[in-house]
């Protein structure tokens, strides 16, 4: 077996859209028990639960109140001790065996042992009754086998698949442990529906004293959609060299601001200690670095994508309703009608226009920064604005115009179709009006339909009684297969013909395109391939197939920037992780 056991310990990769930390800097002296600081950072909308598994939002605190057993270096990528002190993998890759570290504790001072491990894993990720994102990627083979986890001794798991898996270890080892004995028994027990305990489990409407984690913080008060305030953990693990415990700072205020001028207001003025930097406040924040003491870094190309993408699901409701227009639905369901709306968005302009230059065309969800990335210019199907072609393509599949150069299809039938955004986001609002303004030159009436971001996630996800959204997905980091559960028929962010899900009734009518099952077995046939270049062949047959048929319709790739207080000391800024990916050894001077 090969050996890797390392001394080094790290926080795992904070890589959330929009929640940015500082964290408190006191130099290389022993840090006083006395010592108190709060910062505050803002959040566009509220947490949806403060149920890990169950979460679909990228707006939440679990990376504070959480580690799992491995975490990923920010600046390298590479893995690092978590709770585990080691791990090892046999020579086939189909075993790994993780040692605990000693003497670890919940933040309610129970300890923290192999038998929440083994718990985490077999009775909530891997539970078929349980609908989690997680369970997804754990998936191996064709025949979705999930992995076996047991207890060896009182140090030391076991997972094991009966076939090789490429990112075993990356999952294996990458997901939050979670307390048995805080939720064991809502796992164990029923409702009067027949229904888990645990899917209602830790809502918002739970007191927050009997949230209990492992991380660097624990949940000290909740305010729904005002704030939520974080206090050190008193039994987390880490300490420093000369024996201090870390984190260094005490509380984390989590305030949420959902208009992001208000958010660059509280920045400037001095009320927040971080911000992410739209392209169009980026010319204003620049100007005014030195005298605001803060610095702006540069992430580079954002790992995550924007995109259009139409409801594809031709499914109804538990009622009988089609969940899309039927007469809608044809006109989704063809993929010359995705092609033209993507020549006819004039994304250059965009750039342009509405990111200020601070960006690039996006042609795939696989970051430019992934070696498993397919470009242009090897062989990736792109569409540059091109009117007339979306025009023809459109002639093509039947459609036509009339007289006041309106789009119809072969039964007269106007097309128009609504788009759900996130209300509150400049950029988005500006997206928007311009797809709005590139579709009307092509005869289609595109109406705007702002939620706030919690309600378009139950509309998507949940009724799935919309016809196309404006959306994101964050960066699934080093492991293309943290993208499975976009690409598996069956995924929980398979959002585009959304399947039913652990609890649910299967869908009347859904159909699955043949297309759409090629790329969820291609990526399966690529997790189950250990050599990295035929594992590349494999996801770039699939970037090939989504490029041609177009489920999502990619926008623009922004260049991320931060904007971080100086007194905040020891950023080590990365790739992977952002500012804030060592967040426990960060400090601040005042």
């Amino acid at each position: 077996m090969i050996n890797y056991s390392l001394n080094i310990d790290y926080r795992r990769a904070i890589i959330l859209l929009t929640i940015i930390v500082a964290i408190i800097l006191n130099g290389c002296q022993p840090i006083p028990s006395n010592y108190q600081s709060s910062l505050i950072l803002s959040t566009p909308s509220d947490t949806s639960t403060f149920n890990y598994p169950l979460n679909r939002s990228a707006y939440n605190i679990f990376s504070y109140i959480y580690e799992p057993l491995i975490i990923e270096n920010g600046v390298t990528g590479k893995l690092e001790p978590g709770l585990a002190e080691s791990w090892e993998i046999s020579a086939d890759g189909q075993q790994i065996i993780i040692k605990l570290k000693a003497g670890l504790k919940w933040s309610d001072g129970e300890p923290l042992t192999v038998d929440d491990v083994v718990f985490s894993y077999n009775e909530i990720y891997l539970n078929d009754k349980i609908p989690s994102s997680s369970k997804d990627v754990l998936r191996i083979g064709k025949n979705g086998t999930l992995p076996t986890v047991k207890k060896i001794d009182n140090r030391r798991i076991e997972f094991s698949t009966i076939e090789p898996f490429a990112p075993f270890i990356r999952y294996a080892g990458g997901l939050p442990i979670l307390p048995y004995h805080a939720l064991q028994e809502s796992v164990r027990t029923t409702n009067s529906e027949g229904e888990l305990n645990y899917l209602t489990k830790w809502g918002t409407d739970t007191p927050v004293k009997e949230i209990v984690g492992n991380g660097m913080y624990r949940i000290k008060s909740y305010a729904p959609n005002q704030r939520i305030i974080l206090e050190k953990n008193p039994f987390y693990w880490r300490k420093d060299k000369q024996g201090n415990t870390q984190p260094y700072i005490e509380n984390i205020i989590w305030q949420v601001i959902s208009n992001r001028d208000n958010q660059l207001l509280n920045f400037r003025s001095g009320e927040l200690d971080t911000i992410k930097v739209e392209p169009e406040i980026f010319p204003l924040l620049k100007r005014e670095e030195k005298r605001g003491k803060y610095t702006i870094y540069n992430g580079g190309l954002s790992s995550g994508a924007r995109f259009i993408s139409f409801n594809l699901n031709q499914g109804r409701n538990p009622q009988g309703k089609p969940f899309v227009d039927p007469i809608k639905s044809k006109w989704f369901n063809q993929k010359l009608f995705r092609q033209a709306i993507a020549y006819a968005i004039n994304r250059k302009a965009m750039v342009n226009n509405i990111y200020r230059g601070l960006g690039a065309l996006q042609h795939s969800l696989l970051p430019v920064t992934s070696p498993f990335y397919l470009s242009p210019e090897a062989g990736l199907k792109i569409y540059n604005y091109n009117l007339e072609k979306a025009k023809a393509l459109l002639l093509s599949a039947g459609f036509k115009y009339n007289q006041n150069g309106e789009l119809l299809d072969s039964q007269n039938n106007r097309v128009e179709f609504t788009l759900l955004l996130t209300a509150g986001r400049k950029v988005t609002e500006q997206m928007a009006t311009q797809i709005n303004q590139d579709l009307a030159k092509l005869g289609i009436k595109v109406n705007l339909q702002f939620l706030s971001f919690n309600a378009k996630l139950k509309r998507l996800n949940l009724s799935r009684d919309w016809e196309a959204y404006l959306g994101g997905f964050v960066g699934g980091g080093v492991e293309p297969h943290g993208d499975y559960t976009i690409w598996s028929v069956n995924g929980r962010l398979h959002t585009f013909n959304q399947g039913s899900q652990p609890g649910e009734n299967a869908i009347e009518g859904r159909k699955v395109a043949e297309w759409e099952q090629e790329i969820d077995d291609l990526y399966v046939k690529a997790s189950q391939v250990l050599d990295e270049q035929k594992r590349k062949q494999l996801y770039a047959k699939a970037e090939q197939i989504v490029a041609e048929q177009l489920p999502f319709i990619y926008m623009v790739i922004p260049l991320e920037f931060e904007a971080i207080r100086n007194r905040v000391k020891g950023i080590k800024y990365g790739k992977f992780g952002r500012g804030f990916w060592n967040l426990y050894e960060l400090q601040i001077s005042e």
